[in-house]
């Protein structure tokens, strides 16, 4: 098989949901290509456009930083994006491709467009091929299960239920962990052009209760999730 640091079977990482210096400062020690700052003021983890240009300031050369908006205008998205040069835009509400370009200068800045895919396996079924076409200016669709409100709810869809192949660079998420994230690669690579991963809530600490600190990353979980990608592509070799 091909070499897994080619682009075609390297898995591209993204850790979203970054709000602290010591989150930002962990994931890029453990290698991931791109952070996720959350644009959308009800999100847990949201931050301002200015704490992002702040914390995307700590980033070195080539790991891209991405923020995520929820059927913003796009005044709010173009005056965001100025603040930080080279950031990639993340759709993930009921944007429709007119209103991904009209906020991406026609689509020259590059932008990823969520796919809200249904939970259960007698849901709705989701053409994922037809939404691909839909938005075939997005650099990539990325999967996310459909649950209530927006911007993420930490769950996990049915993976064998998307189409055998996909015209489309995928980025896979909703309720990854270092656990699972070996088996959504192996389910979702041969579907697509090439794979990426996206993980927030699956990396977060937690309480003397176990209860998830929304927003606060541990940064045993994030070596321990690249850890797991990287393992999941030696087995493409």
């Amino acid at each position: 098989m091909s070499n897994p640091n080619t682009p075609q079977t390297r898995t591209r990482i993204k850790i979203c949901g970054l709000t602290r210096e010591q989150d930002l400062d962990a994931v890029v020690a453990a290698g991931a290509d791109a952070v996720g700052f959350v644009l959308y003021p009800k999100s847990p983890r949201a931050v301002t456009a200015k704490r992002a240009a702040e914390l995307a300031k700590r980033l070195p050369p080539f790991i891209t930083p991405v923020l995520l908006f929820v059927n913003a205008s796009a005044i709010e998205i173009g005056a965001s994006c100025a603040m930080i040069p080279g950031a990639t835009v993340q759709f993930h509400g009921d944007e429709t491709p007119l209103d991904c370009l009209e906020s991406t200068d026609g689509g020259a800045r590059a932008f990823l467009r969520a796919a809200r895919i249904p939970l259960g396996d007698d849901a709705t079924p989701f053409d994922l091929v037809q939404f691909a076409q839909d938005f075939s200016a997005a650099q990539a669709i990325l999967l996310d299960a459909h649950v209530d409100g927006y911007g993420g709810g930490g769950k996990t869809f049915n993976w064998s239920l998307l189409p055998p192949s996909v015209n489309a660079h995928l980025v896979l998420s909703g309720g990854l962990t270092s656990a699972n994230v070996g088996d959504g690669i192996t389910s979702i690579r041969p579907r697509c052009k090439t794979l990426a991963v996206d993980v927030s809530s699956g990396v977060e600490a937690v309480d003397a209760q176990g209860k998830p600190l929304k927003g606060i990353k541990d940064p045993t979980k994030i070596f321990e999730f690249v850890a797991a990608v990287r393992a999941a592509d030696q087995t493409f070799q």
